[in-house]
């Protein structure tokens, strides 16, 4: 099969997708492999390491579509990538559809294979590419969050841990799953006290057992969610319905209650967000406010470090893009269901249900096509 990795446009995205490891193991199963030049620089990796392992270093992303049966990227296209998308090519990257129709009704129009990293799913319910990726985040969350906080970025100039004899900041997030538990882990190591709200009250029991330090747990209700955000310094957004758009569980009214100068960072911005107040933003422009709040609404978080976030993701991405490779898109997603849940639109028809529901489109499960 032929491979194809184009440069990332999206606002300071500097993830590539895949290492040039990656991309030797590709090579090294008789697969052929072409790179856009520069596509890695952004995390580290240069041409000529690409070259080493076998790639081919084509000089613009029009080659590389052209000529690839299978696209491998980390963000979803944009609209000027999308005259490069055509009838039968194999797109495989995050997608996150039911935050954005256009790009959906494009995937359909064009019959385009699409395998989302997010919606790939183990039987114990993982989610095996997006996992890499949300432990980053959730990091990150809590290291933005800090900055912000400063007097100096127009926070409210507290120290998430406090010191001896001064209270700590109170970090608030909703939502326990991996962003907030890897959110929890720093706050919590930074000295923050932290609350994580939950609905599942057996994560909540767990995260009680594993997580060490300044730590509450809440069950997840309206007023629960009120009451933590209004005494909040920090609200980190960390709900994931898989494939769905995020529900909104803090109201424009809960951000109207924080004190000035209190930060919000929403990573489930890229499924629209569990924050009503919140937009998308970018890493040139990444915040704005709402009632004195500052809000941070970045997408691509991991973006920020590319050279670990291309390491993890690739970890992760490499092993089931060899296995498209080898057997072809529809013998590996009828030998492997977890691959089988991450088709989105396969052609033109859109065979993940909750993107379906997003936009009330017809849902056609994927065996019925195969």
């Amino acid at each position: 099969m032929i491979v194809g990795i184009p440069k990332e446009i999206k606002d300071k995205e500097f993830r590539v997708g895949l290492t040039p490891g990656g991309v030797g193991q590709l090579v090294h199963a008789g697969h052929r492999v072409i790179v856009e030049t520069h596509a890695g620089e952004g995390s580290g990796f240069s041409d000529e390491e690409y070259k080493a392992v076998g790639a081919e270093i084509l000089p613009s992303a029009a080659d590389v579509y052209s000529q690839a049966e299978m696209i491998m990227k980390v963000k979803e296209p944009l609209p000027s990538e999308y005259q490069y998308l055509r009838e039968g090519l194999l797109l495989f990257t995050f997608l996150h559809l039911a935050a954005c129709e256009e790009l959906t009704r494009e995937l359909m129009k064009r019959k385009v294979i699409s395998v989302a990293y997010e919606t790939v799913e183990l039987p114990n319910g993982q989610l095996p590419l997006l996992t890499p990726m949300s432990e980053v985040a959730g990091k990150m969350a809590v290291q933005i969050a800090a900055h912000y906080l400063e007097e100096t970025n127009g926070g409210r100039g507290k120290l998430l841990g406090g010191v001896p004899g001064v209270r700590p900041a109170d970090v608030v997030i909703v939502g326990g799953g991996t962003v907030g538990t890897n959110a929890a882990m720093v706050a919590l190591g930074m000295g923050a006290h932290v609350t994580i709200i939950d609905k599942n009250l057996d994560r909540l029991r767990y995260l009680d057992e594993i997580l060490h330090g300044n730590l509450t747990t809440l069950s997840s209700n309206p007023l629960n969610i009120a009451t933590a955000v209004e005494h909040a310094d920090v609200v980190i957004g960390a709900v994931l319905i898989k494939g769905a758009r995020a529900p909104k569980l803090v109201t424009r009214e809960m951000i109207s209650k924080m004190k000035p100068g209190s930060v919000v960072v929403d990573v489930a911005v890229d499924q629209g967000g569990c924050v009503e107040t919140i937009h998308p933003t970018s890493h040139t422009n990444p915040t704005y406010l709402v009632d004195g709040v500052i809000h941070y609404g970045v997408p691509n978080i991991p973006g920020a470090v590319p050279r670990t976030s291309t390491y993890a993701l690739s970890n992760a991405t490499a092993p089931y893009a060899l296995e498209l490779a080898n057997k072809g898109f529809v013998r590996a997603v009828k030998e492997n269901p977890a691959l089988a849940k991450g088709v989105n639109v396969y052609q033109g028809h859109v065979t993940y249900k909750a993107v379906a529901d997003a936009f009330g489109l017809p849902y056609k499960p994927l065996e019925e096509l195969l």
